[in-house]
């Protein structure tokens, strides 16, 4: 709802100003558009082959940028669209649509340039469109107009120049392909009761909603839309805003529904969403009447799989209000579980669009990592609402803004959701470790980049990576964290209503946030929250504080996973930070304290023996933290004796920093190693987590060399005391524990376990799947322990087990037990039955589009699979690289997951070979990815040289 914002001077003005235009305007526009709407409806239900538009070849005009000039301003559209769910006589399906955009000419110009791709536009006495002048304008005429497909725009060169002030009217038809690429307005299949069904939904961000209408495909050029549906009787049509009109018509001697939707707020065209379909839904009115609705299949609802997510959406929504300190924006929260989408949700304002895993959960057979995935996803989806709905990035190359900042209250509003869970604390998980792993790599980049970095659709999807979402939560945290959470949002509350319905960049922000510090008593900062945080976001990478207990030195250095690298990009800051360091001696909690350049004497760190110091309390800050072996010495006696004395998350950082310290050379592997020896007595769920992810890592190193044995051995030991706990607290396995966590913990516990051959844990698992193959109908396996199971029966079984499974996914109408099957499916050792599987991700009546990439980064996992994997992967790049096109956001998360194991000069050389081989095809979105490959295998295989030995003497002296 827009009531109770408060809008600026400049921005009431514009609103008047554009009030006063609607007026004049908008009787001529109705009669115009109904009109051409009228004489070309029956065009409509006619489909025609899609033209190929001359492309001219020249160098440096404007059609020839990938960036829209600033010459026109869009004010809002009109479009009618008819999706079309049965093919047509030339075996298509289609959409066909007429779409109206007023614009107002900011500079005289004879040029417009308007976003299309794909789609077929209908002539006009020679040319694509129409143009009209408002208000007793006269619009000059349009002289030509072609298709520059390179930069996806429709060119209309005009005869004269369009005047400065002044609003004209653009008018399209157009028709295009209702195809199953996942991008645009597109088509997705399921089946139901035996019967296929087909329905029309869309994916706009970044650069897809000009394959829907024609438009200014830019997210600083927000307009109002008003979007009209027509659809098969018998479907429901849903977009933004609330429908306002539904009618049965006849259009051509057609019988089909006409929905038309009341105008939306002032958006951009990334988050426009249709749907037609013939799902069904659950409702609720919120405290102050906003109607939430949850969609998915009939099937799905009957079985009460939206009801969580309904009763998550609410207290949610509740929260995100009283933090903003704004009202929610809309009438109506739609959210919609799709059986095709390539991301996991799309935050399209007021339908949001979800995989069923990110919003569907069955009790019966969805785990509690399900369960939390769903509150996480909603969370982040819902603070888009206001943090890049409401306010939006001017241009993608601040992309960290809307992502970074909904990664990072996703977890605020999850803990308000459910507040036993401690959901604040998995930060350090999901965001902060994984944006350090990508961030310590010389082919990084700033979490703000230049804007003439990130110009063509394949750079901008690109700019969708970990390190806009993970560091960008990370390093906002910190912030929030130095500036108190309540100065926080103050300042953010302020920002958003001053840039409401607007754009904006990151300096805006930190102009509000220094506002709030500078109205708050007692918050001093040693510089500007501007020089603050522009080290951390206009400079790629991070610093690794090194403290010396013996002196009280404290110094900074870029981390570099490889530290012989040659850091490429400049900067202007040198790679020094401005670092908040909170920190605890001997368990007392100690004063903040500041690093503001590279070494500096802070006397209160120089401790007695007896003492050691703790930096980066509750893992506040953005950094890794090392320390003179005296102290390391005397926390790893801490863990040893006491470890509940250090805050779990830090005992995860030590871990983490430990060995990531190790992996760069500058503290030795054993000492990392030594970290893991505490963890016979640790039982929470964080720091094994971030121990497992780290044993992973030797895991993949390791398991084609002799230190696997004594690795396994090792790790074997440590394990097995977990593995007896929960068998004891869970009376042998029959049931899961009350904590939240802990059920993550028992996971790990029966995982490891069963990976190291801890005694009675593969019988186990392998009799839990025997008596579900013998009784189908009743899986007792708790959902919890299914994806553990699963894959220790398949990996142990042959072609009879694979085979059961491969079924049981295939009948799966739950999409979290489908996910749990298609993962383990890929666990068999047998090279044949993982070939075929390979196959399978090529076929989508077997596997679906949205989870081929995934399903061969699974097999990859595999150490049998990743070497099928990479070479199906080679053999077909071409294949996947048009399947998918330039602009798919999968391509890095495919190349990362079958390179993974990468670390010998052989794998190294192939990568070479594989990045020279494809030069010309392309790499899109997994440009980056690929350089980063090269880039850790290089990195690896000097690691190894000097630390393969002593890795291997220190498992077999601990494993005995």
């Amino acid at each position: 709802m827009g009531k109770g914002y408060y809008i600026s001077k400049h921005l009431a003005t514009a609103a008047m100003v554009l009030a006063a235009i609607a007026l004049v305007t908008i009787i001529a526009l109705s009669v115009v558009y109904n009109r051409e709407k009228s004489k070309n409806a029956a065009k409509f239900s006619k489909a025609t082959t899609l033209p190929v538009f001359p492309t001219p070849k020249t160098s440096n005009e404007p059609w020839d940028k990938y960036r829209l000039p600033d010459t026109l301003s869009p004010q809002y559209y009109n479009v009618t669209l008819w999706p079309r769910l049965v093919k047509n006589a030339n075996g298509m399906y289609i959409f066909t649509g007429i779409s109206g955009v007023m614009f107002t000419c900011e500079k005289k110009t004879d040029l417009i340039l308007i976003h299309s791709n794909k789609l077929n536009l209908t002539v006009f006495k020679g040319h694509h469109a129409k143009l009209t002048g408002l208000s007793g304008v006269t619009a000059p005429a349009i002289k030509t107009t072609w298709f520059q497909s390179e930069t996806q725009y429709l060119v209309i060169q005009l005869e004269g120049k369009l005047k400065p002030g002044k609003d004209y009217w653009l008018y399209t038809e157009f028709t295009g392909e209702l195809a199953d690429d996942l991008e645009g307005f597109y088509r997705s299949e399921y089946m139901e009761n035996g019967e296929k069904k087909i329905i029309a939904i869309t994916q706009m961000q970044a650069t897809y909603a000009r394959k829907a209408f024609p438009c200014f495909d830019e997210p600083g050029m927000k307009a109002v839309f008003h979007i009209t549906l027509i659809h098969d009787r018998g479907t429901t049509a849903l977009s933004n805003s609330q429908e306002i009109k539904t009618e049965n018509v006849i259009i051509d001697g057609m019988a089909i529904t006409r929905t038309i939707f009341g105008p939306t707020k002032r958006m951009s065209t990334y988050l426009i969403a249709f749907v037609v379909s013939d799902f069904t839904y659950i409702d609720a009115k919120d405290k102050k009447g906003v109607l939430v609705r949850i969609w998915a299949r009939k099937k799905a609802i009957e079985d009460r799989q939206g009801d969580y997510a309904l009763n998550i959406t609410q207290p949610i929504l509740e929260f995100f209000e009283k933090y903003y300190n704004t009202s929610y924006p809309l009438s109506k929260s739609d959210q919609i579980a799709l059986p095709d989408f390539n991301s996991g949700a799309m935050e399209n304002w007021g339908l949001v669009a979800y995989r069923e895993t990110a919003l569907l959960y069955d009790p019966r057979t969805s785990a509690n990592g399900n369960k939390q995935r769903i509150v996480t996803v909603v969370s982040h989806e819902l603070a888009h609402m206001w943090f890049g709905n409401l306010v939006t990035v001017k241009w993608w190359n601040d992309l960290w803004l809307n992502e970074g900042f909904a990664s990072y209250v996703e977890y605020l509003g999850a803990d308000y959701a459910e507040p036993t869970w401690n959901m604040k604390d998995q930060t350090i998980l999901y965001d902060l470790q994984s944006a350090f792993a990508v961030d310590s790599l010389t082919s990084s980049h700033p979490l703000s980049r230049k804007e003439e970095e990130v110009n063509t659709p394949s750079e901008i999807s690109e700019m969708f990576n970990t390190i806009s979402y993970s560091k960008g939560a990370a390093v906002l945290k910190m912030l929030s964290e130095f500036l108190t959470e309540s100065v926080f949002a103050k300042g953010l509350s302020n920002y958003l209503k001053q840039f409401a319905f607007g754009s904006s960049v990151h300096s805006d922000l930190w102009e509000y946030l220094q506002k709030a510090v500078d109205q708050t008593p007692g918050i001093k900062l040693p510089y500007s929250v501007h020089e603050i945080m522009n080290r951390w976001i206009l400079q790629m990478g991070f610093p690794v504080v090194t403290i010396d207990t013996r002196t009280g030195n404290v110094s900074q250095k870029h981390f570099l996973l490889e530290p012989e690298a040659v850091v490429d990009r400049k900067s202007e800051f040198n790679y020094e930070w401005f670092v908040p360091i909170k920190w605890m001696k001997k368990g007392q909690v100690q004063d903040q304290l500041w690093l503001l350049q590279k070494s500096a004497i802070h006397k209160p760190m120089k401790v007695s023996k007896n003492e050691w110091v703790l930096a980066n309390l509750h893992v506040s800050g953005y950094f890794r933290v090392n320390y003179d072996l005296g102290n390391w010495e005397r926390l790893l006696s801490q863990l040893e004796s006491n470890h509940q004395v250090i805050p779990v998350v830090n005992r995860a950082q030590i871990l983490d920093d430990a060995f990531n310290l190790a992996r760069a050379s500058i503290i030795n592997i054993t000492l990392a190693l030594r970290t893991t020896k505490y963890l016979l007595h640790e039982r929470e769920y964080i720091p094994w987590e971030a121990a497992l992810r780290n044993l992973n890592y030797f895991f993949q190193l390791f398991d084609r060399s002799e230190v696997y044995g004594a690795m396994q051995a090792y790790l074997k030991k440590q394990v097995k005391p977990l593995f007896e706990y929960f068998g004891t607290i869970s009376s042998n396995w029959t049931t899961v524990p009350s904590g939240h966590t802990d059920q993550f913990t028992q996971i790990i516990a029966l995982s490891l376990a069963c990976s190291t051959g801890v005694e009675g844990c593969r019988e186990l698992t392998r009799s839990w799947f025997k008596k579900w193959m013998q009784n189908p109908p009743n899986n007792a396996i708790h959902p919890n322990l299914r994806s553990t199971v699963y894959c220790n029966a398949i990996a142990a079984g042959g072609a009879e087990e694979w085979n059961f499974g491969w079924q049981m996914f295939q009948k799966a109408t739950v999409a979290a037990e489908a996910v749990k099957l298609r993962s383990a499916l890929a666990c068999t050792k047998v090279p044949w039955l993982l070939n075929r599987y390979l196959e399978y991700t090529m076929n989508p009546e077997k596997i679906r589009k949205q989870d081929a990439t995934s399903t061969i980064g699974y097999i990859a996992s595999n150490i049998i699979g990743q070497p099928l994997a990479w070479d199906f992967v080679r053999a077909n790049w071409d294949y996947f690289f048009k399947l998918y096109g330039t602009g798919s956001f999968i391509f890095s998360g495919l190349i990362r997951d079958v390179t993974y194991r990468f670390c010998t000069p052989f794998e190294l050389s192939q990568l070479k070979r594989f990045q020279k081989d494809n030069a010309e095809t392309g790499f899109g979105s997994g440009t980056q990815a690929l350089q980063q490959a090269i880039e850790k295998t290089t990195a690896k295989i000097k690691w190894l040289e000097g630390n393969k030995e002593p890795v291997l003497q220190w498992f077999l002296s601990e494993s005995a």
